[in-house]
């Protein structure tokens, strides 16, 4: 019989009283158990890190997980539906270091490594019983008795098993690549621990004196300043022309070389109004010129770099 529509609608309410009724009836097992000879899906989750309470990302996450398998489920497959949890890590560390007032690694050894770990494991999993709470109140429909966690021994065995398959089939290769690199915490970190913010920060113009010609440069510009004292090299475009360009500079002029096409607006900039271009190359004719690194009395490589 179709009752007549409340005036009020109270949500909270009415989610408290589907959630007991799911409990009460163990609506969930029934409908796991009706499926148990449906054809196999598999539901892989990628798990959450516990370092607090859940926000709209993992609300999103989740409800569109959900919402997947449950679909699959109606339609009869039997579903694999174990959540996970990431439960070690940078991003745990880096909050039981705040909450211990820690700024550096040494202060973890003086504290004593084991005792941080332990602190690591007992921050991770009371945050996981509080997220596996929210997640269930949003309806969450996953084995929530049997979450995978990275801190176990089964998972953690279960990761070596996998590399040493790997192994046997001759999967793994040794090669380099470029990495971003936490100099505080010494460690590799993957592109999702990595910060981003709006920075402003000079470019600038540096003379590269050149090999034996103390009145000769070469102008570079760069918009990564910190990049110079590292540098090894001066690129030019084979097809693009060059220009010498003579200075006046108290009693002898001193030459630069930079691109023919931006020479007046470098001047400019540098306030310079009286010069003139002496000659003008290819980029492919400055192949082979030697300079001075500008840094070289600070960095002692750089006195000694040839090539």
């Amino acid at each position: 019989m179709i009752k007549q529509a409340e005036k009020t609608y109270a949500p909270l309410e009415v989610e408290r009283q589907v959630q007991e009724f799911w409990d009460r009836a163990k609506v969930y097992r029934k409908t796991v158990a009706a499926r148990e000879k449906g054809e196999d899906f598999f539901f892989g989750d990628g798990p959450p890190y516990t370092t607090g309470s859940i926000h709209l990302g993992n609300v999103l996450n989740k409800t569109i997980k959900d919402l997947v398998v449950r679909y699959h489920r109606m339609r009869g497959y039997h579903v694999r539906d174990q959540p996970g949890y990431d439960m070690h890590g940078l991003p745990i560390e880096v909050q039981v270091e705040k909450t211990l007032g820690i700024t550096n690694k040494k202060e973890i050894e003086e504290l004593g490594i084991e005792k941080f770990v332990n602190t690591c494991r007992t921050f991770a999993t009371d945050l996981l019983q509080t997220m596996t709470k929210q997640f269930q109140s949003l309806g969450i429909w996953l084995d929530w008795d049997r979450p995978y966690m990275t801190i176990r021994n089964e998972f953690i065995e279960a990761a070596w098993w996998t590399l040493k398959r790997a192994h046997e089939h001759d999967w793994i290769y040794e090669a380099l690549r470029s990495i971003q690199w936490c100099s505080r915490c010494e460690t590799a970190l993957a592109d999702a621990e990595v910060e981003y913010s709006d920075e402003t920060d000079p470019s600038i113009y540096v003379k590269f004196r050149l090999a034996g010609k103390p009145d000769e440069s070469l102008l570079i510009w760069t918009t990564t300043p910190w990049t110079l004292p590292a540098n090894l090299a001066i690129a030019a475009h084979p097809d693009f022309r060059y220009a010498k360009v003579k200075i006046p500079h108290g009693k002898k002029p001193e030459y630069v070389w930079l691109m023919e096409s931006a020479v007046p607006d470098v001047m400019a900039r540098g306030g310079v109004t009286k010069y003139s271009v002496v000659e003008t190359r290819k980029g492919s004719d400055l192949v082979g010129l030697a300079y001075l690194h500008p840094l070289r009395t600070k960095l002692p490589y750089q006195k000694s770099a040839a090539g």
